[in-house]
């Protein structure tokens, strides 16, 4: 709602002849990590490409009533929304992108109503699928050559949540999912067999498993801890070979309680003894990117992890904290002024200008640091950046290996440009990854990845600080 209050007042007051430059970004990267998967874009793209508002919105913004009791919205405002079409030009990273701490994903130029207006759509879509690829690419870093399968929808936040987060699973990494519906809507491969129901269903488990195999003998995969998890094991390899002596296989076992790593060695001799050596070893149960790291470091014979709620619903951060912040005004066609938002907290001072993101990569391929700059400053021959946390200073090969991050997503309201595919961005994400130094990818006390601002930047923020501080310490004396 604030979003379409502020944008009526500047319609009222004016301003609707102003042009705002917006920058969405996050201040810390989630789960303690070095990194973040930016994810969503897609979703943006395609909300800010249909951004109308319809009879039935106007009808009932015109219904909605003031402290006062008359209506919140004026009919002329009401009138031009309806009218309204998206004229702003969208920069935004490619999804896929390895991005750090306080770099801008995404910018909105344009018409101060419409830019505001769009505020709270576009965090929705970024920082949900931000978060989950982030984590789901933390937990295939973890599982290392294993795969890992999506499987969070029975406790995901509500069904949109939960297609959103499976297609952001599988551009961080994951290699399936349980979704049908996301596997519909966006071509994610599917997997997924039985529950404890279906054994439970029959009068024992091996009449459970065998009835499995003759209605489904191309995705048996059994899940063994409805009563003995050891004894389901062996029940599995007894249909295992009735499978094999037909022309299937036993794809695996499951294992969802118990002491997984124990039981996964176990599951694995019991397997390999019946013949069965291609049949893997899956394990579920509230499993994260630490659970599996553990089990691997005990030598756990899993090779496939269904990850559900901890993945689906980021459990130990719930949201990622991107922000969207104005960092420039205007009238059309005069030049931008930079507008400075203060805080008590240094990381909540935001940037000003219009802002870009350069990233540079050594001979071999590897990232080595991200420099922001104002494009109405633009990049100096033998630029200097200021570390954005530490201060110190650092010239950059500007002619070298560098390439800015912001692409055209919609000039003057149409879009811009090619939109790339969830395989396409999948693979980017996995390209990133590989191209970032390893303390930055480590799990725990990562490294931190070295972001900057170009020093004519750093200096006018530092400017408008003092401006903005000496002007509120002036309206206290006066006070």
């Amino acid at each position: 709602l604030y979003q379409l209050t502020m944008a009526q007042g500047y319609w009222k007051t004016g301003a609707r002849d102003r042009e705002g430059a917006f920058h969405l970004f996050f201040r810390e990267s989630p789960f303690g990590g070095g990194f973040a998967i930016a994810a969503g874009l897609a979703h943006a793209a395609e909300y800010l490409d249909g951004l109308r508002f319809d009879e039935g919105d106007i009808a009932y913004l015109a219904g909605l009533e003031g402290s006062d009791g008359s209506r919140l919205f004026d009919p002329g405002f009401l009138e031009h929304l309806g009218a309204m079409k998206l004229e702003c030009d969208v920069d935004a990273v490619a999804e896929g992108t390895v991005v750090f701490p306080q770099e801008p994903i995404l910018r909105v130029t344009g018409p101060l109503v419409q830019a505001q207006i769009v505020e709270t759509a576009l965090l929705n879509m970024v920082n949900f699928q931000t978060l989950i690829a982030t984590k789901a690419a933390r937990v295939v870093a973890a599982a290392g050559e294993d795969a890992v399968l999506e499987f969070g929808l029975r406790r995901a936040q509500g069904i949109d949540g939960g297609v959103s987060a499976a297609r952001a699973a599988y551009l961080g990494g994951c290699a399936a999912t349980s979704n049908v519906l996301a596997g519909k809507l966006f071509g994610i491969p599917t997997e997924g067999t039985h529950a404890h129901s279906w054994v439970m269903c029959f009068d024992d488990e091996l009449s459970a498993f065998q009835a499995y195999a003759e209605a489904m003998p191309n995705n048996c995969v059994f899940l063994v801890d409805t009563y003995d998890t050891l004894q389901g094991v062996k029940r599995a390899a007894q249909v295992g070979k009735w499978l094999r002596s037909r022309g299937y296989d036993l794809l695996g076992v499951r294992l969802d309680s118990g002491d997984l790593g124990e039981l996964s060695r176990r599951a694995r001799e019991i397997l390999d003894a019946a013949g069965l050596e291609k049949a893997a070893v899956l394990a579920s149960n509230d499993l994260d990117e630490a659970a599996i790291a553990k089990l691997k470091s005990e030598g756990a014979t899993i090779a496939v992890w269904g990850v559900g709620t901890r993945l689906a619903t980021a459990y130990d951060q719930p949201a990622l904290g991107g922000v969207y912040k104005l960092s420039a005004v205007r009238r059309r066609g005069q030049q931008w002024q930079p507008r400075l938002k203060l805080s008590e907290e240094p990381d909540k001072v935001s940037m000003p200008g219009v802002l870009q993101v350069r990233r540079l990569r050594s001979a071999e391929g590897k990232l080595t640091g991200d420099f922001i700059y104002d494009t109405e400053m633009g990049i100096p021959r033998g630029a200097t950046i200021v570390d954005a946390v530490t201060g110190v200073r650092r010239s950059v090969p500007v002619d070298g290996e560098a390439t800015d991050l912001l692409e055209p997503l919609f000039r003057a309201g149409k879009p811009e440009g090619r939109r790339p595919s969830l395989e396409e961005a999948r693979k980017r994400a996995q390209y990133q990854l590989r191209s970032l130094q390893e303390g930055v990818r480590r799990l725990e006390g990562p490294t931190r990845y070295p972001v900057g601002l170009e020093a004519r930047l750093h200096a006018r923020r530092d400017d408008l600080v003092r401006e903005a501080r000496r002007a509120v310490a002036a309206a206290k004396r006066e006070g």
